[in-house]
């Protein structure tokens, strides 16, 4: 399991401990690129193929909302880009 995969199946089973960091290194493995247009603690993440993902950055921490990572992995899969073994092991965790 490559460390991508490790940071996807994490990412699946939103932990309360997720950082922005993390965040940021998964979306990239996605191909989104962080643009900060509007500033603030507003970022904007962008593909080539024009996908996009609006979040705001955690301060004064660096520990991701619960609800923002249930977002990004909603718009995720909104766009496809998960794959079936990911949305097993995210039902999986959820019922536990």
């Amino acid at each position: 399991m490559t460390r991508a995969d490790k940071l996807r199946s994490r990412a699946a089973s939103v932990p309360a401990d997720f950082t922005w960091h993390e965040l940021v290194s998964l979306l990239s493995t996605y191909g989104f690129i962080e643009f900060s247009d509007k500033g603030g603690s507003y970022r904007c993440f962008r593909t080539a193929a024009g996908l996009k993902i609006f979040v705001h950055k955690p301060h004064p921490g660096n520990i991701v909302k619960k609800y923002l990572l249930l977002k990004v992995n909603g718009k995720l899969k909104e766009y496809g880009l998960t794959n079936a073994s990911e949305e097993c092991n995210e039902r999986q965790n959820t019922q536990l």
